[in-house]
């Protein structure tokens, strides 16, 4: 399965994808709920308010979450299929014990991410990146076709923005 990504734009994906701040939010509500906007910091203290407010930001610009009336920070469909795909990745990597047997949630979806980047340019989209040799190249086969499946319907996360004229 191909995709119509350049390698700029699979790498801009990724670390949108992979930031540890929208991982926490996007995550935090799909296993708690709507979060109401004031307690933010408190449901998720680790984090600082800058990566709260860019974390809520980048997920209401790409319509991952939105604001209910009444209940809070809420995933949109896309925010929830988002959530899944990460629990898919987490799954994998906790099976094969990547990058390390015991890591936190967000660092496991990012060496997923890292792993599967090669295969999502149009330059090497048949090419995984080399594993451990024993077969978790196949295993990889599901949380990869998540992700094309989700970049393809979401395709504004892996659009570069051009930069702006300087001053």
């Amino acid at each position: 399965m191909s995709t119509p990504f350049t390698p700029a734009e699979v790498r801009h994906a990724v670390e949108l994808l992979a930031s540890r701040s929208l991982i926490r939010l996007v995550t935090e509500i799909d296993d708690n709920g709507a979060i109401p906007p004031r307690r933010l910091a408190g449901t998720l203290p680790d984090l600082s308010t800058h990566q709260l407010r860019s974390a809520s930001d980048t997920a209401r610009a790409h319509g991952l979450i939105r604001i209910a009336p009444g209940s809070g920070l809420e995933l949109t469909d896309t925010g929830a299929e988002l959530a899944d795909m990460y629990d898919a990745m987490a799954r994998w990597a906790r099976r094969h014990a990547v990058p390390a047997p015991v890591c936190e949630f967000s660092r496991r979806i990012r060496h997923v991410l890292d792993l599967l980047a090669p295969s999502l340019s149009t330059e090497r989209a048949d090419a995984l990146s080399p594993l451990t040799g024993d077969g978790a190249e196949a295993g990889l086969a599901r949380p990869r076709t998540l992700l094309i499946q989700w970049l393809a319907a979401n395709p504004q996360v892996a659009r570069v923005s051009e930069p702006g004229p300087v001053a």
